[in-house]
């Protein structure tokens, strides 16, 4: 029988409610069934990554758009809201680890030549494939092309990054520097509000200072990233999981970890032997992805993109930023989450060096997109 216009407006709305309610079923027992086999603090980090994925897909939230609005378009808003939302984790995760030294642990890393290097290479990499660590999850997540193809590239960089650290860091680094207590919260909190004040001055007349919906982002990316700190003990972080997904797949095929320092290690072998749902940094990139998968999947046609039309040096460039990526990200001790995001929150003073290295790198990285193919040219 023919459908009618009416049932037709009917029965859609009743599908995609059908839908949603799927959707959040799935992701409850997923979340219930990591609980059950791997433990209730993993069940919670899988649920935490779940609501980075919604928040950073559902609010269109992230750290490279905003990067390129301001740099393009001298739009701060996205920028301030990041650095408030660092604000306000500084303000929480730094007492906790001056107050609780054991269990707790920071962000924390050397700053060195490889460092600075990896933290330029990786902002360039980033506007390249309009992408971070967390942005490549999100994006790959939410079914767009270009990210799914630099998402896997990605972890293998991450592992070949990893496998040469430590020859790298012998290139010379200083010693780890920290900001810590009260008067390390204090200058935390000076540099990020003087971080800002740059950032306003440099605006655009008549640009919005900081949009509603970056500002609820802000606050619930701090919410989530503090329930990260106390339920895993570490800030939140990306890029160590990527590579151990590709160590993992080196070790099925039967490879030899003795020729790398940093993956032969006892705690490293470890982490490859064991599941990947006990795996902290793991649980919430794979929840990013499903949080971002599942608010995709909740709009209506979200997940329908077309192919984009662009030549093959374009997808050459892909897979090659996505490689750097994560080789680079492993040299400069994270990517905007691990190193600049929770760098900054936990007093490293690399989390400032990697900002202003990468936002240095993120100019290259924009003028690089035209002559890719990736973007018409002005």
């Amino acid at each position: 029988m023919a459908q009618t216009a009416t049932e037709g407006a009917v029965s859609a709305p009743a599908g995609a409610w059908g839908k949603r309610a799927g959707l959040l079923v799935g992701a409850l027992v997923l979340v219930a069934l990591v609980a059950l086999f791997a433990g209730a603090r993993y069940g919670f980090l899988l649920l935490i990554g779940l609501g980075f994925g919604i928040v950073l897909e559902g609010m269109r939230f992230g750290f490279a758009g905003p990067w390129r609005a301001m740099i393009l378009r001298r739009e701060p808003s996205g920028v301030i809201a990041q650095l408030l939302s660092i604000a306000l984790v500084s303000a929480v995760a730094i007492p906790l680890l001056a107050s609780h030294p054991g269990e707790l642990v920071g962000a924390q890393a050397p700053v060195g030549f490889a460092m600075i290097g990896g933290a330029f290479i990786f902002g360039a990499c980033m506007q390249i494939v309009l992408g971070c660590g967390s942005g490549t999850l999100v994006n790959a997540g939410s079914g767009n092309p270009v990210s799914l193809l630099a998402l896997p590239f990605f972890a293998l960089g991450s592992f070949a990054g990893a496998w040469n650290l430590i020859w790298w860091t012998d290139l010379g680094s200083l010693p780890i520097l920290t900001l810590q207590g009260t008067s390390g919260l204090a200058v935390t909190l000076v540099l990020l509000a003087l971080a800002a004040g740059l950032f306003l001055w440099r605006a655009a007349p008549g640009t919005v200072k900081l949009s509603r919906r970056h500002a609820i982002a802000a606050l619930l990316l701090a919410a989530l990233a503090i329930g990260n700190l106390v339920v895993a003990g570490q800030p939140w972080g990306v890029v160590y999981g990527l590579g151990l997904w590709a160590a993992k797949g080196y070790a099925a095929l039967g490879g030899d970890f003795a020729g790398s320092a940093f993956w032969s290690a006892p705690g490293s072998m470890e982490r490859v032997q064991a599941s990947l749902l006990t795996d902290y940094t793991s649980l919430t990139d794979i929840g990013i992805i499903a949080g971002a998968f599942g608010v995709a999947a909740w709009r209506r046609g979200a997940l329908s993109a077309a192919l984009p039309g662009y030549p093959a040096r374009a997808w050459i460039a892909t897979v090659v930023a996505g490689f750097l990526l994560g080789y680079s990200s492993r040299l400069a001790f994270g990517c905007n989450v691990g190193a600049f995001f929770s760098g900054i929150s936990t007093g490293s003073l690399h989390g400032w060096v990697w900002f202003v290295a990468a936002f240095a790198g993120a100019f290259l990285g924009i003028r690089l997109r035209p002559v890719l193919g990736l973007e018409a040219r002005a």
